[in-house]
């Protein structure tokens, strides 16, 4: 991904390989202690083993689409994770298990999967980022998330030096997130998905995604047509990499929904009357997710709003902040977010919280 990366970046050389702003999305972050590549689980293990041997911190890093790195990098060792590879363990009439190397680039195996008539992932087509990491945060979108299809994660336990797995039952899935989002006791080596054999998709969750295929909610469409129609919808929020458009320069959602008690969404209903009601779905138990785009909006961000030092709202999706280059820093974008956060807070009682990992910054 280094070949680019040609925008400058504060406080980073952007000619420098241990420059992290050369491995994320957002191309900011400064540079690592030191900085090494993995391309097997056995090398991850190992590369992490000598790092703890040195009594050195550790991140881990695949595809950078998820994480906010500090101006002034990371001091410890940084671990490029570059496995590559998936192959099938296991099968019936039905079904097809596949374990996928940790540094697979997520949106190839999307497309493995389609074509070969494996449903269950379609509707994560085009998301950023490297198949390992997608348990972690729990990756969802237009109505689909992997923890539907997640059947166990390989991982180096850090604290008592085994390789082993964990079921999907014990990785504590959760709106994005898992046991894995902020603790760096597991290290992810590769992933187990069960998908359906079927050259149809899931049924339709999303609204607006059957509206765009021409269907009812509920429906199923081969999965090329919904590959295809997400991968259209998600460009044209910026949510599909492209090195020529700041606006994809960006680690997707910043903010995740709100989910709220009752209570609390009857008092942003009250504080937002005249607003009109906010855009809000009914969850398990007794409550309610409610849209951070919407509520970002409302607060007076929208599209396009410029934030300071060359970063900003992408002009395509209120929840993208984006670098725009040139002097932009994490600093920056760190200051807009902050500044959103408390001004949904200020004017509707809510308070936003990160979808991204944070690494030596924070809002």
């Amino acid at each position: 991904m280094s070949d680019v990366y040609a925008e400058s970046t504060t406080g980073a050389d952007p000619t420098d390989p241990a420059t992290l702003a050369r491995y994320t999305t957002l191309r900011l972050g400064g540079a690592a202690g030191r900085l090494e590549t993995a391309t097997s689980a056995d090398e991850i293990v190992h590369r992490v083993q000598e790092a703890e041997r040195r009594e050195d911190p550790v991140l881990i890093l695949a595809g950078g689409s998820n994480v906010v790195i500090g101006d002034r990098g990371f001091p410890g060792t940084v671990v490029l994770v570059r496995s590559r590879g998936l192959r099938v363990v296991g099968e019936d009439a039905d079904t097809v298990t596949v374990r996928v190397e940790a540094g697979e680039p997520w949106d190839d195996l999307v497309a493995a999967t389609v074509a070969n008539g494996w449903s269950g992932l379609e509707c994560l087509s085009g998301i950023p980022g490297s198949a390992g990491a997608t348990p972690i945060q729990n990756v969802g979108a237009y109505g689909q998330e992997v923890a539907e299809t997640v059947t166990g994660v390989q991982v180096y336990d850090r604290t008592d030096g085994s390789v082993g797995r964990i079921d999907a039952a014990d990785c504590g899935f959760v709106y994005r997130g898992s046991i894995f989002k902020y603790s760096d006791r597991w290290v992810v080596l590769s992933v187990d998905f069960r998908l359906a054999r079927s050259p149809l998709s899931g049924p339709v969750r999303y609204a607006e995604l059957a509206r765009a295929l021409g269907v009812e909610v509920g429906d199923q469409v081969p999965l090329a047509d919904a590959r295809a129609t997400v991968l259209r919808l998600r460009a044209g929020k910026g949510m599909v990499l492209d090195a020529a458009d700041p606006d994809t320069w960006s680690v997707g959602s910043f903010f995740t929904n709100p989910v709220l008690e009752l209570e609390a969404y009857e008092l942003l209903r009250e504080r937002a009357a005249d607003l009109g009601e906010p855009p809000a779905w009914p969850g398990a138990g007794d409550v309610v997710k409610v849209s951070a785009a919407w509520l970002i909006d409302k607060a007076g961000f929208v599209k396009g709003h410029p934030g300071p030092e060359g970063v900003a709202i992408s002009s395509k999706h209120t929840l993208a902040l984006t670098n725009r280059g040139g002097t932009a820093s994490t600093a920056a974008l760190v200051a807009l977010a902050r500044e959103i956060r408390d001004a949904v807070h200020d004017r509707f009682g809510v308070t936003l919280h990160p979808e991204p990992v944070l690494i030596n910054c924070t809002i």
